[in-house]
Parts: C-alpha cells; structure tokens; sequence
C-alpha cells in the first residue's frame, strides 16, 4: 500500500504549490436595460388606466423586437396616493403609479434604437444598458483552462529551476470565475411630451458594447522527484 505524501512534503516527496490566473477581455453577450413606466391621476382609477396603457405600449415595443431580446420581466408594479401637505385630515392630491420591466437583449444594433423609442414614450425612464455574458458562455471555461495551464506551467519552472520534474497532481482548488463588471449608467429620460414632439422620431442612439473582464483562478499541490541541490 503506498503511504500518501504528507500535508507539507517530505525530503523523499517534495511538494510544490503554486496559484494559476487568468484574465481575459472579451466581447460581452447580453445588455440589459431597465424600463420605468409612470403615471399620475387626480384619481386612482384614472392613474391606473393611464397606467395600464402606458405599460401595454411598452411592452409591445419590446415584444415587437421578437428574437432581439432573450428575456422581458415585469418586476415591482406600485399605485401610491400622495397626500396634500397641507390642511386637516388626510386628502389625496394625487395618485402616482408605476412599473418596473426588465429587458435583456443579444442585438446590440437593436439595442440603441430600442432604448431610444422606449425613452421617447410618454412618462418612461429607461436605465443602462449593463453589459454581461451568458450564465454558460465558452468565454468562463476559457478563463478556468487558461488558469489550470498556468498553474501547471508555473509548477513546471520551479521544478526545472530545482533541476528536476513533476510527479503528479495531489489537488486542485478552483476560486472561481469573476466578471468584473462596470456600473451601469442612465441612457434615457421621463418627460412628457407634445403632439409636436410625438411626430418625430429620435435618432437611435450610438451604444458602444463595454468589454468584459474575466478573472479566473485556481491553486494547485503536486509532488516531484527530489532534486539534488
């Protein structure tokens, strides 16, 4: 029965560890953008209606983009009285709704003219876009290949600067795949606009695809053959 290596080596079993890295720019997969649709009413049946029909129109432009956008969620939905400040009693001055919708996309042509007709609809704030890649992008198992490679070739130079070689692999500790990813920012605007105003259209906006940062590592124990110092 062959006795295993101690944890820290031993003169006849050597052991070496090293950490192996990897960092790499890539191209990001998705953009995600945030849609807010407001509304506001003297009464609470007349915000809600206009609020109803401004979320509809949203949404139908997104849908309208059909394969351009991987996934569209409706998120908080919300129908707040506010009260007059001053007077007795409590008096409802108005009723302020709104809706939270997410929208993810792989077109990044669409994504500007997207994003620009979103923010040109009555009372709708539009945020983003934030950059990412696919939960099983090709892109995080280059980064941990890239790693292990890195360890196994640090490994490899101690051992030749020592003059001798590998002898295996004890254990490999993964730390990992981190995407380093950069606030977002706000790309539209709420505002309430004229009949004027409705007529025209914005030019699309001009969105750059911010490159993502990959950081992979992994800590690696092997043993090798004693060297004769």
């Amino acid at each position: 029965m062959t006795t295993p290596p101690a944890p820290h080596g031993t003169p006849d079993v050597p052991l070496i560890s090293v950490r192996g890295e990897a960092r790499l720019d890539v191209e990001p997969e998705l953009a995600r953008i945030g849609i807010t649709v407001n509304a506001r009413g003297r009464d609470r049946r007349t915000a809600l209606d206009d609020l109803t029909r401004r979320n509809t129109t949203a949404l139908d432009l997104v849908k309208s983009y059909g394969d351009s956008v991987a996934r569209l969620e409706t998120g908080a939905f919300s129908l707040t009285p506010e009260l007059t400040r001053h007077g007795r009693g409590e008096r409802v001055r108005t009723y302020h709704g709104t809706v939270h919708l997410t929208a993810e996309l792989t077109d990044f042509t669409a994504l500007g003219e997207l994003a620009t007709r979103l923010a040109d609809l009555d009372l709708t704030r539009v945020d983003g876009p934030w950059w990412t890649l696919r939960p099983d992008s090709p892109a995080h198992r280059r980064a941990r290949e890239q790693a292990v490679r890195e360890a196994v070739q640090r490994a490899r130079e101690y051992a030749e600067a020592l003059g001798t070689t590998l002898d295996a692999l004890l254990e490999l500790t993964d730390h990992g795949t981190e995407e380093v990813r950069a606030a977002g920012f706000a790309s539209g605007r709420m505002r309430r606009m004229s009949a004027a105003a409705a007529e025209a259209e914005a030019a699309p906006l001009d969105l750059e695809p911010q490159r993502q940062h990959l950081h992979a590592a992994v800590d690696a124990r092997f043993t090798m053959r004693p060297p004769t110092l």
